[in-house]
């Protein structure tokens, strides 16, 4: 399934910041970076389950904000991309 993962992380304190970068590297492990602090993230629900989890012991609820938007098995036809960023295909050929 597709998952989309937005977040704000508050950086005005330095450990904000060291959020901030905790946050980034464990979706880069789960997925693409697609903007800033948005990542198209293909997991299954084991996955899901982690990527959750340790996101959620990084973040300061009080002060930081994460989004999941799950868009499913069938999220292709839900996705319109323009500009510049060239679209990744998740189910497309890896090359090396």
């Amino acid at each position: 399934m597709l998952v989309l993962v937005t977040y704000d992380v508050n950086t005005e304190s330095l450990e904000g910041k060291r959020r901030l970068r905790k946050v980034a590297k464990v979706c880069m492990r789960y997925g693409v970076r697609v903007q800033n602090s948005v990542f198209e993230c293909d997991v299954d629900p084991a996955q899901m389950k982690m990527l959750r989890h340790e996101i959620l012991t990084i973040i300061n609820e009080k002060t930081d904000s994460i989004r999941f938007y799950n868009l499913g098995k069938h999220y292709t036809d839900r996705i319109e991309h323009y500009g510049a960023k060239p679209t990744f295909d998740q189910e497309g050929p890896l090359v090396f």
